[in-house]
Formats: structure tokens, C-alpha cells, sequence
């Protein structure tokens, strides 16, 4: 049996929706049947057999269609693998170590139960929507601090960690 991945994200600027489908990419090459979706078109995750919801960091918070969506879905996200990510730090902090999720985020995982969190580097680049992503690449620090291979291995993990819990519950048919 095939697993069923959402990849849901919340992104402004187009960053966050460039990782997610990345990831998707990822799961598929891995053989999971894995769909990026912005996290504000998604009705239902029950048609899913594990959710990855990923938030571009803006100020300190992530995105608010990434909140909305675990919010909204939050008695199904419980009874399925959930993994999050975020998306924002304009430097290469994020290749170099670990960066624990914000507030909301930590509580989020306590809540559902998630297996686990990453943060990735972000991408601001001249066109950003918002004045706040304007002053930051009018004062220079902006550019594009994702690092794709890095994505690639954290979804490599993640599809590992669903296919190989496919395998020990087949009867069930869920993860």
C-alpha cells in the first residue's frame, strides 16, 4: 500500500511553497504519494495518512494559514504522523545548527503529538510583499539562505519513518 502524504504550507513570498514541494518531491522519489497544498485550500486531511504542515517565519510567528490549518484540523492531525517545519532565518543559521520552533509552534507538536520540527533557511528576495521584508532587503539582508539538499534529507527521514511504520501495521492501513 501507497502512504498518503500532505505536504500543507502558509508562505507569503513563495519561500515556504518552494520548500513543501520540495519535500513532496522528495517523499515521492522515496515512493510515498505525497502533495504539496497551500495550508488555506486545504478542507480535509483525513484523506491523508500523515500531514507535514510547514510555516514561512515572519517576526517571531508562523505563518497565519499554517496556524489556521492546525487549528482547524486539529482532532485529525492528532490521529495521524504529523511532522512540521518552518521557514525564515536570512542567514545560514539553520544549515549550521538546530533552531528550536517558536511558541506556538512547540506548542502546537505538545498538543498533536508531532513527530518532530525543523527550521529551515529562508529566501527574501527585491519584489517581497510587506513593509517589513522591504526595510530588511533595503538594508541589505536579504538572498536565499535555503539549502536543498538539507530539505531533501529531513523528507528522506520522514518517508523512511512512514514507510517502514506502512510495513509493521499493514492491516490497519495507516502508518
Amino acid at each position: 500500500m501507497t502512504v498518503k502524504v500532505l505536504v500543507a504550507y502558509g508562505t507569503t513570498n513563495g519561500s515556504t511553497a518552494q520548500i513543501a514541494e520540495a519535500v513532496a518531491a522528495a517523499m515521492r522519489k522515496r515512493g510515498l504519494d505525497a502533495e504539496a497544498l497551500p495550508a488555506g485550500s486545504v478542507e480535509r486531511v483525513t484523506p491523508y495518512d500523515a500531514v507535514v504542515a510547514g510555516g514561512g517565519l515572519y517576526g517571531g510567528h508562523w505563518h497565519k494559514d499554517a496556524r489556521r490549518l492546525l487549528r482547524r484540523h486539529r482532532r485529525e492531525l492528532a490521529e495521524r504522523p504529523l511532522w512540521l517545519f518552518s521557514s525564515g532565518p536570512l542567514d545560514p543559521s539553520a544549515s549550521e545548527r538546530d533552531i528550536p520552533p517558536v511558541p506556538y509552534v512547540k506548542r502546537a507538536m505538545d498538543r498533536l503529538d508531532a513527530e518532530g520540527h525543523v527550521t529551515f533557511g529562508g529566501r527574501l528576495q527585491e519584489g517581497a510583499k510587506g513593509w517589513i521584508a522591504r526595510m530588511i532587503l533595503k538594508n541589505g539582508k536579504g538572498g536565499d539562505f535555503r539549502d536543498f539538499g538539507q530539505i531533501e534529507n529531513w523528507a528522506g527521514t520522514v518517508a523512511e519513518s512512514l514507510a517502514s511504520r506502512a510495513e509493521a501495521v499493514p492491516e490497519r492501513g495507516r502508518p
